[in-house]
């Protein structure tokens, strides 16, 4: 067993576990980064395989974690990975929800939460956007997220419906 990269495994998702604001989804970019470009534990194929793989399973959004740390070093990393960005956020979470509740109505708590909409908003769009090039779908994958969001947006189009508007594109550019 690799102890170098069991360490590398909770260095990288230790710190994530803090800025998941707006769920799993706002830390896939730098999950991504470090996974791929940083450490070269897999590819962008590989990448977007567990991605995928982490969206179809049951489970929080976070398991990807969990597959990436089983890709980089096997069963000790996949359980190292969960532990480091479950435990430190949830204990985060379970120390300031008694403050968090006696202040709700502050002025710095309700600025705090104004901010981190933003933040959160960016950081998923971050996210998206890492998969899109992460997939390599060229001109067709940007024109059919960006044209999915808009009509997401302003209808009430079921995304099961764009899912599949989104993969006969692709069948028929194929």
């Amino acid at each position: 067993m690799n102890l170098q990269k069991l360490l590398d495994v909770v260095l990288v998702f230790l710190p994530l576990s803090f800025l998941t604001v707006g769920g799993g989804q706002s830390i896939v970019a730098d999950i991504h980064r470090q996974s791929v470009e940083v450490y070269g534990w897999m590819t962008n194929g590989q990448f977007m395989d567990l991605f995928a793989l982490s969206r179809i399973l049951p489970g929080p959004g976070a398991l990807l974690v969990t597959l990436v740390g089983w890709q980089a070093a096997g069963l000790a990393g996949a359980l190292l990975a969960s532990a480091a960005i479950f435990i430190p956020s949830s204990l985060l979470v379970f120390a300031l929800a008694h403050v968090w509740t006696r202040y709700k109505n502050t002025l710095c708590i309700r600025a705090i939460e104004a901010g981190l909409v933003p933040v959160a908003a960016g950081m998923v769009l971050a996210a998206s956007c890492t998969v899109l090039r992460a997939a390599e779908g060229g001109a067709w994958a940007w024109g059919v997220a960006a044209a999915s969001t808009l009509i997401l947006m302003f209808t009430r189009i079921s995304p099961l419906l764009m899912l599949g508007v989104g993969a006969g594109v692709f069948l028929v550019a194929l």
